[in-house]
């Protein structure tokens, strides 16, 4: 079962890619947090460092589109092959925001499945890339996945890595297993699992259920506990990690810090990446919360580094 680190806007990018691959128990490939396709496509700078070999190296690099329109899609997925070599592609299908969805586009698309079932005709004659979506289960009803699975089993998809939630869950409520299970009964391609996988417990509910699954992609959860693929390759040895983990968490926060303020003009654009990502892994500590108020209150790096210091030095790591 290969391992997979989700697209998330504002916090995967190639910065964060880099360090995390450094630190911790690599990926088996990443996933660029969406591009989005539009006519006359030409990537800004931000979008090339996100799929160029100079800012990812070796990573195992997955660029995203976000589009609902075919020829925009090939376009797009063009320049990813012949200005930066990558040969596969994902489309998304799963992004719930409200500001992508009311375009159709993300998980909006899988509510118009005539005009989806046309848009891949067309990229999958067109594009010559292997290509990989990453979707949801439907909009509001879970009737929406026969619909869905008759289309994507017409493709010879590299990969469909599924998300079980419709649309409207966003993430609330628990993930509609079952859905999933459906998927692997009737479709021959590949098989990926994506969603609500924050603990070593978690991952191994899903290994019983979908024991053929071909990929876990991780998102959430291992935002909020980097270390979390390091626990589950270690959970058979039967030993307690967490201080080790302490110290890879503590390396990669320093790397990440010292690399946004390389790459980041000013100390407010550094700390509100920062701040975001801590919003995600102070809950895995002990008595985090007045410390992660002082982490979001810093305007200087001064004041950040005192609070970040704190929390390191006089809490532990929660069990993962």
């Amino acid at each position: 079962m290969k391992n997979y680190l989700a697209p998330m806007e504002g916090v995967t990018n190639w910065v964060y890619r880099n360090a995390y691959h450094d630190c911790f128990y690599p990926m088996d490939k990443y996933f660029t947090p969406f591009i989005t396709a539009k006519p006359n496509k030409r990537l800004s700078s931000k979008e090339i460092k996100e799929v160029s070999p100079e800012t990812n190296g070796d990573l195992p690099v997955i660029p995203q589109i976000l589009t609902n329109n075919a020829e925009d899609f090939v376009k797009t997925a063009h320049i990813f092959r012949d200005e930066y070599g990558h040969r596969e592609v994902n489309l998304n299908l799963g992004c719930p925001s409200g500001t992508v969805t009311a375009k159709g586009k993300g998980a909006g698309f899988l509510g118009e499945p005539d005009k989806l079932e046309r848009f891949l005709d067309e990229i999958f004659e067109k594009t010559g890339m292997e290509i990989s979506i990453k979707t949801r289960v439907g909009t509001d009803y879970e009737e929406d996945w026969e619909r869905l699975l008759e289309i994507y089993g017409r493709y010879p998809l590299k990969e469909l890595i599924i998300h079980p939630r419709l649309l409207k869950d966003h993430y609330k409520g628990g993930p509609r297993y079952g859905l999933y299970e459906v998927a692997r009964e009737k479709l021959k391609v590949p098989l990926g699992y994506n969603g609500d996988i924050f603990s070593v417990e978690a991952y191994q509910e899903i290994r019983e259920k979908f024991p053929d699954a071909d990929s876990v992609m991780y998102g959430r959860g291992l935002i909020a506990r980097p270390y979390l693929l390091d626990a589950i390759m270690q959970k058979e040895d039967g030993e307690d990690h967490r201080e080790e983990y302490r110290k890879k968490l503590r390396q990669f926060h320093d790397r990440l810090y010292r690399d946004y303020q390389r790459y980041l003009s000013g100390e407010r654009n550094v700390l509100f990446r920062m701040k975001e990502l801590w919003s995600y892994m102070a809950p895995g500590f002990t008595n985090y919360a007045r410390y992660l108020k002082k982490i979001k209150k810093s305007q200087h790096f001064g004041d950040y580094e005192a609070a970040v210091m704190s929390l390191f030095g006089e809490q532990e790591i929660l069990k993962v």
